[in-house]
């Protein structure tokens, strides 16, 4: 089955109609987004910069391996999703957006695809960062999932990549280049760097899939609870073979709670709720500020040197990310 035919094509949104104040994505803002420069970018945003924090947090986990890590993340991220979307309230019912999304026949094959998609961009990613090196694969991951969104979405029929995100797009793509570029030396692996472009593809196709449920009507915080309760559930009996010893330690279970409730379960929260007032080729693009985030923080508690090539890259892609944020005149 295509992509296309699992997609469909994102209706309007019942609420309102486009104005001429919506957002520069071209949906009409929903109440997240209503007296905020930026609107739905703001949370996306937000979610990056959590992310950005756990390359840094991973580091004073002992002896965890990268399959624990990730499994443990998308267990207890799910646990976090699923729990808010049973205890939201819909038309005076708690959980009416979990069961209005169980009883649509047409939403199960795309919540099939996400989960998968979060396994395989979760499972690649650390492949490639035990391969290649962490910078590189997070950039390469980060890098290449706003091409690979806009490619989705051409051959899905949505969304024509337009000239402000192209641009800024292909700023903030040089800007992860030269930050990785201006950083410490790092060999890069050929097979690593396969596995996180990879990754990009799966995250992006995560992202187009949550894009098209959440504008089609479904609340956001059951589609990401579903999705990611979906995904726990292959990992759940891979987690004990894992090596979650580290998890039992008093910094290790504070290290878990942070990777899993903060980083996960809030960050994707902040997405999905993003994702009503952004198209998913924007959203992809404003998450390149995981790698700028990462970057700042290594320097600021690792001990990371950055040269003058990496800080020209902070400024080109903090400048790229402005572009999107801020509203179109």
């Amino acid at each position: 089955m295509s992509f296309r035919t699992l997609s469909f094509r994102m209706s309007a949104r019942p609420s309102a109609p486009a104005s001429p104040s919506a957002s520069p994505s071209g949906h009409a803002p929903g109440p997240s987004g209503r007296g905020l420069p930026g609107g739905g970018a703001l949370p996306i945003l937000a979610a990056a910069c959590l992310w950005g924090t756990t390359g840094t947090v991973r580091t004073f986990a002992d002896g965890a391996s990268s399959l624990s890590v990730a499994a443990m993340r998308i267990v207890l991220g799910g646990l976090v999703l699923l729990a808010s979307a049973v205890l939201v309230r819909r038309a005076h019912r708690r959980g009416a957006g979990l069961r209005r999304l169980a009883a649509d026949r047409r939403a199960r094959p795309l919540v099939l695809l996400g989960a998968g998609a979060i396994i395989v961009y979760q499972t690649a990613f650390f492949v490639a960062a035990a391969r290649t090196g962490v910078a590189i694969a997070t950039v390469v991951t980060i890098g290449s999932a706003p091409a690979f969104a806009g490619l989705i979405g051409i051959v899905a029929g949505r969304t024509a990549p337009t000239r402000r995100w192209t641009a800024a797009t292909a700023a903030a793509v040089a800007g992860c280049a030269l930050l990785v570029g201006g950083g410490e030396d790092a060999g890069a692996d050929a097979a690593g760097i396969v596995f996180a472009a990879s990754a990009g593809l799966a995250y992006a196709a995560y992202a187009t899939v949550t894009s098209v449920l959440i504008v089609r009507g479904g609340d956001e915080r059951a589609v990401v609870g579903t999705v990611f309760g979906v995904a726990a559930v292959p990992l759940l009996p891979v987690l004990p073979f894992a090596g979650p010893g580290w998890a039992l330690t008093g910094s290790g279970a504070l290290i878990a709670l942070y990777l899993g409730v903060v980083a996960t379960g809030g960050a994707y929260l902040l997405f999905a709720r993003g994702l009503r007032t952004t198209p998913a080729t924007a959203a992809t693009t404003l998450t390149l500020a995981e790698p700028a985030v990462a970057a700042v923080l290594g320097v600021v508690l690792l001990g990371e040197r950055l040269g003058g090539l990496a800080l020209a890259g902070l400024a080109l892609l903090a400048a790229a990310l402005v572009q999107i944020v801020l509203p179109r005149k």
